[in-house]
């Protein structure tokens, strides 16, 4: 079983396509959450993940947009951004991200969050503390997470008994048989490693491998559609510079 594993893609339907078609052959899609916010296409988005055998979990920008969560905990562009999709979205589409679950388990070794196990909506998983707290409270191989919008991985070290940070390698399989990962396959919409290439993995099961990916997208179509829906021009500029 191939699944090909997007997180926060931000309502970037350009970023979501190209991912789609640049993939190798996928059975199914990993969506770890986000999917709406920032961006000028949420209906598009929302829809296009349902075309293919989906599993998908619920992010804090979706939380904003169905009025689950406080959007006062947000900044200024990201709330109007949000206030925008909440009118935007269909009342089916509404419903779907309303009732995404949290966190997912995608076998009894497999854990999916969009931040953490332990607060999956909201917990950031960038560095090695952070990695390691979730490896020693939680019992899994592989944990799947997205929100930081960066790609990264992180292997248990049974002997020092801490995580430690692994370099992030284009095209690369990763081996998983006989190791503890956590992988953040980087952000489809909105990059933050100061690559503005949408990022996306590719988890193989048979092969007991993930392989990160990137690919460019018309960065200024996006544009175009966010100047025209009157989204705030900081996150229009952002996606140039992957920031």
């Amino acid at each position: 079983m191939r699944y090909i594993v997007v997180s926060d893609i931000h309502c970037n339907a350009p970023a979501l396509e190209a991912v789609l078609r640049d993939a190798p052959h996928f059975d199914a899609v990993l969506c770890l959450g986000d999917i709406v916010g920032y961006g000028p296409d949420p209906n598009v988005c929302v829809e296009r993940v349902q075309d293919y055998q989906l599993t998908c979990l619920a992010g804090n920008h979706d939380w904003g947009a169905v009025g689950k969560a406080d959007l006062r905990v947000f900044n200024r562009d990201a709330r109007e951004a949000l206030l925008w999709t909440e009118e935007e979205l269909t009342k089916v589409n509404r419903e779907f991200l309303r009732n995404l679950p949290a966190k997912a388990s995608l076998n009894d070794r497999i854990l999916l969050a969009h931040g953490s196990p332990r607060d999956p909506v909201w917990e950031y998983l960038v560095d090695a503390t952070s990695a390691s707290q979730s490896f020693r409270n939680h019992d899994f191989d592989l944990l799947l997470v997205g929100h930081s919008h960066l790609p990264l991985t992180f292997e248990w070290s049974p002997d020092e008994q801490r995580a430690r940070p692994l370099p992030t390698k284009l095209d690369t399989p990763v081996e998983m048989e006989g190791r503890r990962l956590i992988v953040n396959p980087g952000s489809v919409g909105q990059p933050r490693d100061g690559n503005p290439k949408s990022s996306y993995g590719l988890l193989d099961l048979d092969a007991q491998t993930f392989t990160f990916h990137r690919t460019a997208y018309p960065i200024e179509i996006t544009q175009e559609r966010m100047r025209a829906k009157g989204l705030p021009p900081r996150l229009i500029d952002r996606l140039e510079v992957g920031r």
